[in-house]
């Protein structure tokens, strides 16, 4: 399952993750990412601090995000690992998926800051 919330500021608009960031679930961030850039010019920011996986495909969209000028906020050592990679140049070949735990779910959820 993946979590997404919106934290919509004058400053920065940021997507705030939890759960895992691998095959289905990473559509959910690029929709999300693509109806702000249609109407925000303000930085965007990525935080990472809750996502417990990454695949190969997750790890494409957030490097897509890198090139279009999106930061990361990175707590959790395997994931900060995968953020200085993508940051340092094109992703690696051979991409594998990395988990600190595990953690089921099938609906993602998206929420805006302002919601209850």
């Amino acid at each position: 399952m993946l979590r997404v919330t919106i934290h919509d500021k004058p400053e920065a608009l940021t997507f705030q993750l939890e759960g895992r960031l691998v095959g289905p679930w990473v559509r959910v961030l690029q929709e999300c990412w693509q109806d702000a850039t249609r109407h925000r010019q303000r930085p965007l920011y990525v935080d990472l601090t809750e996502v417990t996986s990454i695949d190969a495909a997750g790890r494409a969209c957030l490097s897509t995000l890198h090139r279009e000028g999106v930061k990361f906020i990175a707590s959790d050592c395997l994931i900060k690992d995968i953020v200085e990679e993508i940051t340092r140049g094109p992703p690696p070949k051979g991409e594998r998926s990395t988990s600190r735990r595990g953690g089921a779910g099938n609906t993602p959820t998206i929420l805006r800051e302002d919601e209850p």
